[in-house]
């Protein structure tokens, strides 16, 4: 049977940065990436419905040993995904990847201190099995294979088209038409502007209740200045600072003062709508800032769509579908030739892989999370999250950076594995973020335990992760080291 020291698992934005530090930092350790999809890129490969982007500015979403060269700041689905492919393949990780290859069950036996994988060929249908020594998972938090769509009444009445933008068809004509997005999240306020300037009929976005927006520009206009006189290298680090500062700020403020956040937030939607507009009802979220994530426009984009009258908003709840469109609880009727359920996604922990510890079933949702990158009880093991309020790759490069010390550390002491286990008096929440979304909520069953204190409660604060992950020991007592 194969024998790999270390196994990834997704070659996704997080995988390939994984690889990354493995290279750079456990070069004598053999690896490689196992990938259900025929293709790199996680979430950027998948997603291709229009206008897709990130939600993040470049200079904290890209790795922070590898600048972004592009001007935009705010950079659409293809450009990241390249972004990411020629990062593997300038450092030599593409050629680790195992493509088609999906891990469906890992087992741990504490007597031959490795795991033992299965994993499934997509390509035949065939499985096999390899031993590893450290299992890192990368594999993301959502469902590749199915999104989230509420039970609507009366769905099968609809005649026109209906369509999740997780499985967008490529080949969609919606030239003159009439579309309904059904959401208010990222996708939703992303799709709603690039429908409006690629020739859809009129576009309205259906939303329960609002959400909170704020606008960047595309483009950096002090990354633009700093490009004349310094290196990008040091422009991008620059930025990058500059750009943390800025998150770290908004978001402390958010939460100590969220009425004086929610009322700037508002007054400058207000500035970009046309006067008159009905800002309370469309764009007034009854929650504070920051209990849900802030959705980002660039450019003013959606505001825009809004003003030239592409595009709308209806603000209420939906009674049923009918054959043309959706009845509202008003009794008012929105016709649509095609009806977009931008609803959200669905949580699936480790990618759905079932997990044994010595011929016991673990369940994730009865475990702690240790500084959000390993989980009690699970031995050799680690797992590749990102932040909720700033860009997953902050938080990504840190735990891998934390990883392949502790990899080492195992190395360097003589020990055969390492287990993080729960000592405090209490749980906390079981998530692993303060996020209110739906999403979450819907799938609370599923993640494991925020603990009652550090380093078991998970920091959504990038400078305290620094020292927690990068220069903290690693033998905190919270570690059970077996030789």
């Amino acid at each position: 049977m194969e024998h790999i020291n270390v196994i990834v698992v997704g070659a996704g934005l997080s995988g390939i940065c994984m690889a990354h530090y493995l290279q750079r930092d456990c070069p004598k350790k053999s690896y490689a990436i196992l990938e259900s999809r025929e293709r790199l890129g996680g979430t950027w490969d998948l997603f291709k419905y229009p206008g897709v982007r990130s939600d993040s500015d470049m200079s904290t979403l890209g790795y922070r040993f590898r600048p972004w060269k592009e001007e935009q700041q705010i950079a659409d689905g293809p450009s990241i995904l390249s972004y990411i492919k020629e990062t593997a393949q300038g450092n030599g990780s593409y050629d680790k990847i195992r493509f088609n290859q999906r891990l469906v069950h890992a087992a741990w036996s504490s007597e031959g201190k490795q795991w033992t994988l299965t994993i499934r060929d997509n390509t035949n249908e065939t499985e096999k099995q390899l031993t590893c020594n450290f299992l890192i998972s990368c594999t993301g938090y959502y469902n590749y294979e199915e999104g989230y769509t509420p039970a609507y009444q009366g769905k099968d009445t609809f005649k026109g088209q209906f369509i999740h933008p997780q499985f967008w068809p490529e080949d969609l004509d919606y030239q003159g038409k009439k579309v309904v997005v059904i959401g208010s999240g990222a996708t939703a306020i992303t799709l709603v502007p690039a429908m409006a300037e690629t020739g859809v009929g009129h576009i309205t976005m259906l939303q329960r209740s609002p959400t909170y927006f704020i606008s960047m520009p595309q483009k950096d206009r002090v990354a633009g200045f700093l490009n004349k006189f310094l290196p990008q290298s040091i422009t991008y680090g620059l930025i990058r600072w500059k750009n943390i500062g800025i998150s770290l700020y908004s978001y402390g403020f958010s939460k100590s003062r969220p009425e004086k956040m929610k009322a700037f937030l508002i007054n400058e939607v207000r500035k970009m709508l046309p006067d008159g507009y009905d800002v309370e009802k469309h764009f007034t979220p009854t929650y504070k800032p920051w209990d849900q994530r802030l959705c980002l426009v660039p450019d003013g984009d959606l505001f825009k769509s809004i003003k030239s009258g592409k595009a709308s908003v209806v603000t209420e709840h939906i009674d049923a579908f009918t054959e043309k469109g959706i009845r509202l609880k008003t009794g008012e009727e929105l016709e649509a030739d095609i009806i977009v359920s931008a609803t959200g996604l669905k949580i699936l922990p480790f990618g759905g892989v079932t997990v044994d510890i010595d011929g016991k079933a673990f369940q994730l949702n009865e475990s702690f999370a240790y500084k959000g990158t390993m989980i009690s009880d699970l031995p050799n093991f680690g797992l590749i999250l990102g932040y909720t309020n700033a860009s997953w790759t902050l938080k990504a490069d840190l735990s891998a950076e934390y990883l392949c010390r502790f990899i080492n550390l195992l190395e360097d002491k003589g020990y055969a594995y390492g287990t993080p286990k729960y000592k405090g008096n209490g749980k906390g929440t079981q998530i692993m973020t303060e996020l209110d979304s739906g999403y979450i909520n819907r799938s609370k069953d599923l993640l494991p335990y925020n603990g009652d204190r550090k380093p078991w409660r998970v920091d959504q604060n990038y400078i305290k992760d620094i020292f927690a992950y990068r220069y903290s020991k690693i033998m905190d007592g919270h570690i059970e080291f077996t030789k």
